[in-house]
């Protein structure tokens, strides 16, 4: 009976702190996410050791980008 509590007050605290599930996104959604991020063209998405890279254009310029994986999207020189 105690570790049920233990276990119901875990549950209770995480989803009262509102972290999100653990979801990995699909190409298509991070593609979404890229474009919305103000990116197009969006092309070679690849999963790599430091992330998710892909090519992209912004302001007219081609740009490389790396996709952490907490979703923080960075432009690579």
């Amino acid at each position: 009976m105690r570790k049920h509590a233990l276990l119901s007050a875990t549950l209770l605290l995480a989803i009262a702190s509102g972290s999100p599930p653990a979801h990995a996104l699909t190409q298509d959604e991070l593609i979404a996410k890229i474009q919305a991020a103000g990116y197009s063209k969006v092309r070679d998405v690849k999963s790599t050791a430091e992330g998710t890279t892909a090519m992209a254009v912004k302001d007219g310029k081609q740009v490389h980008l790396v996709i952490d994986s907490s979703g923080q999207i960075k432009q690579r020189d």
